[in-house]
């Protein structure tokens, strides 16, 4: 990478590294360090572990101090929840991470640039980049710049909450079985689609739920379910 886009980077995540080899080994994948031996003197993988702890002490503490005094349940899934893999590589998309990683040429070619896992991955790492370059201070400022307006959202409208999952426990434990979901109708085109799915229990019908993917349908599904039995 040039001096240049280091420092676009190191712009848009706001906080210049002292260290530039923290941001250059979080940058690098495996592919581009095997297949590179001589400019790639390790890769992110363990800047990556690091940084999946650093993130999950930031969240799980923002939620601690909170007035709600949330309960141990309630921050271990909302936390659950922001660092899975479809939400830390939206993160990184909304930095243009992608851009900068060093990827060898099979990665590059399938396109490792846009894939999720990678780019979650390549997130974690750059935060224990961060971590180890200007310790935990600039490491909370960057999680929270980019997590407090989704954390509050999440909590706000309990979207952590796994309603299919608390479904399955409890049919399994009640009738030892568990949910089937069914899709019953498909309108729209096939960018606007609304989809309604009954979920059934032993070959009863529980809830239905309409929506605008099969999963949110199956979730609203099982909320309903969940309604009748609390009744």
């Amino acid at each position: 990478m040039s001096n240049e886009e280091f420092r676009e980077l190191e712009d848009r995540i706001g906080y210049h590294f002292k260290n530039k080899s923290f941001l250059l080994e979080a940058l690098t994948h495996r592919s581009f360090y095997h297949e590179n031996p001589t400019r790639a003197d390790s890769y992110n993988e363990r800047l990556e572990f690091l940084g999946d702890s650093v993130l999950g002490f930031v969240i799980v503490e923002y939620l601690f101090f909170l007035n709600d005094k949330f309960s141990e349940s309630v921050m271990a899934k909302t936390k659950s929840y922001l660092v899975k893999e479809a939400v830390l590589s939206e993160i990184s998309r909304f930095i243009s991470l992608g851009d900068y990683l060093r990827l060898g040429k099979g990665e590059e070619h399938t396109g490792g640039r846009t894939k999720k896992s990678l780019l979650a991955d390549a997130f974690e790492a750059l935060l224990g980049a961060i971590y180890m370059d200007g310790g935990y201070g600039p490491a909370q400022k960057l999680v929270l710049s980019l997590f407090k307006e989704k954390i509050d959202t999440i909590i706000f409208s309990r979207e952590f909450h796994d309603f299919k999952t608390e479904l399955q426990e409890k049919t399994q434990l009640l009738f030892n079985s568990i949910p089937e979901y069914q899709i019953i109708k498909q309108e729209g085109e096939e960018h606007k689609k609304v989809f309604t799915i009954e979920v059934y229990i032993a070959g009863e019908k529980v809830g239905t739920g309409v929506g605008k993917s099969k999963k949110e349908a199956e979730t609203i599904a099982a909320q309903e379910a969940l309604s009748r039995f609390r009744q």
